[in-house]
């Protein structure tokens, strides 16, 4: 018997969710492809497509089309999971429901749109209307369609949708292991991207456990090098010797005339060689990278040098432990990866992101409170990203049901109540907060807010915008308590 029941959904408060399965993907081959009436999963490369619908009927309808006319098609049920799945999946063209609680489909065509321009969007609706049509447009929509919708109709509109799109299939997934809605993340990523373009050495600072190595890797994706190797290699707690020649190769096989200067630079060759935690490099092989780099002929050409460090090198310089020459060579493209402290709205993306990986094949899904959640955005994260995913993975392997509750979640944390925010991590609180209650008590009306702020009009829609604000949700809001 045809089991049609939609996977599970585990929600992790802030209106986020995913599936505990799959997001509904459409990954069958072969006979049982056939017998579902879905054609094969096509290769990689095909256009991307995600459906945004509340009806799971609706929703599979559409993909099993799609999925016949080989596209690559994923779905989600609201906004929120709607941005998670494109960070990840990275489409070509989104076709979203116009009617979703919490934030529309036009709240999340301007999100999209803000965050990745050349993705296609189609708005659809079972309460079509000129006004609603015109307002999709505007807003930089590509199409708009009617509920029921016509075959024929859904694959033509997509068809010219995904061939007007200047979305670039080919860097799509360069960022797709970074989870993040945070703004300070999203031009930390833009720096990134630009600087992929080059080969000037890049150096990316930061806490330990913040990404630095996923950074390097997003960078290498999106470069002209995405096809060559990705080396990396740990400078820390490796004997000198070792790491000289896990860099350099076997200087017996060099001087016995092996030809080559092999090692880590000669397997990079083409691609990118990242040195993590540079910092801790010997001084003796600082000495020796940096004439290695001065010299064309050593067997660094052609590679693209990255190195990581949670340790201020400009410091390390000024007494000594660190070598000049080197210091400037590697620190052409610097770009700091900041802490989770500062980019907490990621958090419950990034713990919707470890459910999924942590969980284990066949395993029942476990799920956090919205109190839970709330609880891991204001916890003190010294160890970063890496922290997170260890007490995640912890948690799965520790709660006996499959709603982890506050209480479980605040002893597991140390219980520790005591902690006191940042300067900047209270202010960034108060200010969400702030505008939340504004917005509330006008409806969503922003002149209204920015009044009552003491702010014109562009200041308070920057503000908005940094805090991933939309004065829509707001006058949803309204309208929904007016009806009861």
């Amino acid at each position: 018997m045809k089991d049609d029941t939609p996977p599970v959904t585990a929600s992790l408060g802030f209106g986020i969710k995913i599936k505990a399965a799959k997001i509904g993907k459409i990954r069958k081959n072969g006979k049982d492809a056939k017998k579902a009436g879905v054609a094969p999963a096509p290769p990689a490369g095909n256009p991307r497509i995600l459906i945004v619908d509340h009806d799971p009927a609706s929703s599979r309808l559409m993909m099993i089309r799609l999925g016949a006319a080989d596209y690559e098609v994923e779905s989600a049920s609201n906004a929120q999971a709607a941005i998670g799945a494109c960070a990840r999946f990275r489409p070509n063209l989104v076709i979203t429901d116009l009617r979703m609680e919490h934030m529309d489909g036009l709240g999340l065509l301007r999100e999209l749109k803000g965050r990745w321009p050349g993705m296609s969007v189609i708005i659809l609706t079972a309460h079509g209307s000129i006004r609603e049509a015109v307002e999709a447009t505007q807003c930089g929509a590509f199409g708009f369609l009617v509920k029921p919708i016509e075959k024929s109709e859904l694959l033509g509109q997509v068809q010219r949708a995904i061939a007007a799109s200047n979305f670039a299939q080919a860097k799509a997934d360069w960022r797709s292991q970074i989870v993040s809605r945070s703004q300070l993340m999203d031009d930390r990523l833009a720096q990134a991207n630009r600087i992929a373009c080059s080969d000037a050495p890049v150096i990316l600072t930061g806490e330990s456990g913040t990404g630095k190595e996923l950074f390097a890797r997003a960078i290498h994706a999106a470069s002209v090098r995405r096809e060559k190797p990705f080396i990396s290699v740990m400078c820390r707690a490796q004997a000198k010797e070792s790491l000289e020649s896990e860099l350099f190769g076997n200087p017996e096989d060099r001087l016995a005339g092996a030809g080559t200067r092999g090692g880590a630079f000669q397997a990079a060759r083409g691609g990118t060689l990242m040195l993590a935690e540079i910092g801790d490099l010997p001084l003796a092989l600082q000495i020796k990278l940096a004439e290695a780099l001065r010299e064309d002929e050593s067997g660094c050409g052609g590679v693209r040098l990255m190195c990581t460090s949670c340790r201020d090198l400009n410091r390390l310089v000024n007494i000594g432990q660190f070598h000049n020459d080197l210091y400037y060579r590697i620190s052409v493209l610097p770009i700091e990866v900041p802490p989770l402290g500062r980019r907490r709205e990621d958090i419950p993306l990034l713990v919707a992101r470890f459910l999924e990986q942590a969980t284990e094949k066949g395993g029942s899904a476990k799920i956090y409170s919205p109190k839970a959640i709330r609880l891991l955005v204001i916890a003190d994260w010294p160890g970063n990203v890496r922290q997170l995913f260890e007490l995640v993975k912890q948690n799965i392997a520790l709660s006996e049901g499959e709603v982890m509750t506050e209480e479980f979640v605040h002893r597991s944390l140390g219980g520790d109540s005591t902690h006191v925010p940042s300067y900047d991590d209270a202010r960034d609180v108060f200010t969400r907060e702030y505008l939340i209650r504004t917005l509330q008590s006008t409806s969503g009306n922003v002149s209204k807010s920015a009044r009552f702020a003491k702010r014109n009009r562009t200041d308070f829609y920057k503000l908005l915008s940094r805090y991933r604000l939309e004065p829509d949700e707001f006058k949803d809001i309204a309208s929904a308590g007016g009806k009861k």
